[in-house]
């Protein structure tokens, strides 16, 4: 019986927006091996980070439903405390695990600030800790200068943190395969994340001068909320041109490009023990980058798509046909679960946990749109590193709203305006559509227990859109 289930490998990037997947033809970001993962299997055009920050994103992504359910608002820090997921929760990696699967777990983990994987149903660990202690013994003289813009990193390729964990992968996964049962493994690459730092001939391959400008860059902040022009304070950048971002955009396409590299050497391995078509692959990110788009740094703040679409790729030949592609609205991180647990056979938990659906149904080869699908995405964030800052989001094909508590709200036509640069909130053409929008994210909100909608003053805003028009000087008195 154990031979014939599938094994499964996970590998998700950390800071990985959709249009610097080679194979989404937007920016020239190449990434052949992703692209040759997409040709062989499934290609979500549509999928979205449901919430884009490391910590509550990883742990939805292990528990299955949305972070603030159960207490995880942002990443740890010393600066604001923050629940987490807790051993005893549920996650599919012990479900994969109790049904006899042998499970090891490489890479960024972020899901508790003191406990493994172990703890999570993992039955071995190699971390970032591991290697930083590799390269502290290898290259003691490793220095580096550019703060979070990057540079050059001086530890040869062959050394570096991509290549360094692909190898370590191989190495566990052939151990695996030689168990003789089905194996899980979870490959999660640190990069690409700021400070970017590409290796050798990677940290050449993007001139800065051929390095475009975002569609999103010539951002005014005209009618935004005030935090996104203070993100730029916060960062040192509100003088900065795409001269300056420039070299910081070719090192992002540049760890992008490395990292793809080791994961074709993970593919290959697969490939040379003979199991690729015994393992389901996905690979995906926990979010984008905005990495000078809208004039900004890193994810924090906002829902642009350049933090919340992401990449996400399925193979698996016994159910998905090679160059599938699929553009039905799906979550990332929540729907990998429910979709891993139906392909293996595992036992599911009890109905109504998940917060995501399978994306089974949408597994074959057929080019069209399943009618009986989700129309709709929901993502939130809560503040951290500069301030407590709430936000929810839902997003159609069409159009996307933005409720910000304690600011103006945002709505973006992404039909005629797909960099998001005009906010159309105060538009009267836009009142029945915009409290349609509202309407919807509540019950979202509400059906999966995000307690920011439980209370009274907070729904009253939300459904009645009480918040104060900034265009108009403000009266008081009834007249």
């Amino acid at each position: 019986m154990n031979g014939k289930r599938p094994n499964v490998l996970l590998i998700t990037a950390d800071q990985l927006r959709y249009d610097c997947l080679g194979a989404s033809g937007r920016y020239p970001v190449r990434t052949p091996h992703l692209d040759a993962l997409a040709g062989e299997g499934a290609m979500f055009t549509s999928a979205f980070s449901h919430f884009p920050v490391c910590g509550p994103a990883r742990q939805s992504l292990l528990h299955g439903r949305r972070a603030e359910t159960f207490g995880a608002l942002w990443n740890f820090s010393g600066a604001l405390p923050t629940g987490s997921l807790q051993p005893e929760a549920y996650t599919w990696s012990r479900a994969l695990a109790e049904d006899g699967y042998t499970s090891a777990f490489l890479g960024k983990w972020g899901v508790h600030p003191t406990l493994g994987p172990q703890a999570f149903g993992y039955h071995s660990y190699i971390s970032e800790a591991d290697y930083a202690r590799f390269a502290r013994s290898r290259y003691p003289e490793a220095a580096y200068s550019n703060g979070f813009f990057g540079e050059t990193n001086p530890i040869p390729l062959e050394h570096a943190q991509t290549h360094w964990l692909a190898d370590r992968a191989t190495e566990t996964m052939e151990k695996l395969e030689e168990g003789g049962g089905p194996w899980h493994m979870a490959l999660h690459f640190p990069e690409p994340h700021l400070p970017c730092r590409p290796s050798d001939r990677f940290a050449a391959m993007y001139d800065p001068a051929e390095v475009r400008e975002w569609d999103g860059f010539r951002e005014t902040f005209a009618g935004k909320p005030y935090i996104q022009r203070q993100q730029l304070y916060n960062w040192g950048i509100e003088r900065y041109e795409w001269d300056d971002w420039a070299p910081v955009v070719a090192r992002y396409y540049g760890i992008i490009s490395q990292m793809d590299e080791a994961v074709g050497r993970v593919l290959e391995k697969l490939r040379r023990i003979g199991a690729a078509d015994r393992t389901i692959v996905v690979f995906t990110a926990d979010h984008g980058d905005m990495c000078g788009s809208h004039r900004m740094m890193d994810k924090h703040y906002i829902m642009y798509d350049d933090v919340v679409h992401v990449p996400l790729l399925l193979r698996w030949p016994q159910v998905v046909q090679g160059g599938t592609r699929r553009d039905e609205l799906v979550y990332n991180l929540l729907d990998i679960p429910p979709t891993l647990l139906e392909l293996s056979g595992a036992e599911p938990p009890p109905p109504g946990h998940w917060h995501g659906a399978s994306l089974v149904p949408l597994l074959s080869g057929q080019q069209h749109r399943s009618p009986s699908w989700r129309d709709e995405v929901v993502a939130s964030y809560n503040g951290q590193q500069f301030g407590l800052y709430s936000q929810r989001m839902i997003r159609t094909d069409a159009w996307k709203y933005v409720w910000n508590c304690t600011d103006i709200d945002e709505l973006y036509d992404l039909t005629a305006d797909p960099a998001e640069l005009v906010n159309r909130i105060g538009d009267k053409r836009h009142a029945d559509l915009t409290a349609s929008l509202r309407r919807r994210l509540y019950e979202r909100l509400l059906a999966d227990g995000d307690a920011l909608v439980a209370n009274e003053w907070m729904r009253h805003q939300l459904l009645h859109g009480a918040k104060h028009d900034p265009a108009e000087p403000f009266r008081a008195g009834r007249g």
